[in-house]
């Protein structure tokens, strides 16, 4: 006799997600505005919609195009599919993640496709410096060349509570700690994006602290979970998900996922971040999924998926608790 033994994001198939799409005029809006509360807290960034008009896919994938690849790379998408990880829930539509993505830099609403035009993540480098004992400076071609690419079906949560299921393509991010040896007086790491204000609009409000930050203890960082991505749904990152490079932590909420990294530094103090500096009383340095513990607006308790608006319950580490739990005991 076979049994089954169900991970716990696997959810029943009677509880899937349906993967009709729904109209995304009036309810996508009502959606948005009543889980984003930015504005609210008075952390808005720019005016909450632009535009009303529902894009074409063809639109939407011309937003965020990015250079190709040079040809010796090109082989790399889609990369080999790592079977270990399951949704549990029907991948969502391509389209419907490419046009709601959190992206600060670029604007404070979901729309963030339509304000990256002029961003130019070609060519681009990184630098892994600080308590490790050969800090370098890397470029996507060593990245390429030095890094095995697989792909990995993780399902992203957001504070917000929104949710979706894509493929990623990446490498672990120890792999890339490894590199440059950390020292044992290392305990945290600090994620630092890019500063542009001539091409990401959003910067030039000085009021807020640019560049975009993030933190992770080492052992998060270490965890197999964490993921430097360099690629979504089989081809290289568009821009508004974050490219070239951008960190991938799939039990905590989706704003912990720092985009187009050009610094990660090793550190022995936890590092300030963007949105524990302007809101520490919602957003904490841990800030992992707890269906129990509410945001100070609005429950935790169930999320809702892009494309669909289908509703499930959270689960504590966004599921992936046997991975991660451990990072958390006293």
């Amino acid at each position: 006799m076979q049994f089954i033994i169900r991970k716990p994001w696997d959810v029943r198939e009677s509880r899937h997600t349906p993967r009709a799409i729904f109209d995304r005029r009036g309810q996508h809006r009502r959606e948005f505005l009543r889980t984003l509360g930015l504005a609210a807290s008075g952390v808005a960034f720019g005016s909450a919609l632009t535009g009303c008009s529902q894009p074409t896919e063809a639109e939407i994938a011309a937003a965020g195009r990015v250079a190709p690849l040079p040809s010796e790379f090109t082989g790399l998408y889609p990369a080999r599919k790592n079977e270990a990880f399951m949704y549990g829930r029907p991948e969502t539509i391509q389209s419907a993640a490419a046009q709601y993505a959190n992206f600060y830099e670029f604007a404070g609403s979901k729309d963030v496709y339509r304000h990256v035009d002029r961003f130019n993540p070609s060519p681009w480098s990184f630098e892994v410096d600080g308590l490790c004992a050969k800090p370098r400076k890397f470029d996507m071609d060593d990245v390429y060349r030095m890094f095995t690419l697989e792909e990995r079906a993780y399902r992203h949560r957001c504070v917000e509570t929104w949710a979706m299921c894509v493929p990623w393509t990446g490498f672990p991010l120890k792999t890339l700690l490894e590199q440059v040896e950390p020292t044992p007086a290392a305990k945290f790491v600090r994620f630092e994006t890019f500063l542009r204000p001539e091409e990401a609009s959003q910067q030039t409000y000085s009021s807020y602290p640019w560049p975009y930050t993030e933190g992770l203890t080492i052992k998060e960082a270490c965890n197999e979970l964490a993921l430097m991505a360099t690629g979504i749904f089989g081809e290289p990152l568009p821009k508004q998900h974050g490219a070239p490079l951008r960190l991938v932590v799939p039990w905590k909420y989706g704003f912990k996922g720092i985009k187009s990294i050009v610094r990660i530094t090793l550190t022995a103090e936890q590092p300030a971040t963007f949105w524990n500096t302007l809101a520490p009383y919602e957003y904490d340095f841990e800030a992992n999924v707890d269906p129990e513990v509410p945001h100070p607006r609005w429950s935790q308790a169930t999320e809702w998926m892009l494309g669909t608006y289908d509703r499930f319950e959270t689960q504590k580490f966004n599921g992936y608790g046997e991975y991660v739990a451990a990072l958390y005991t006293a």
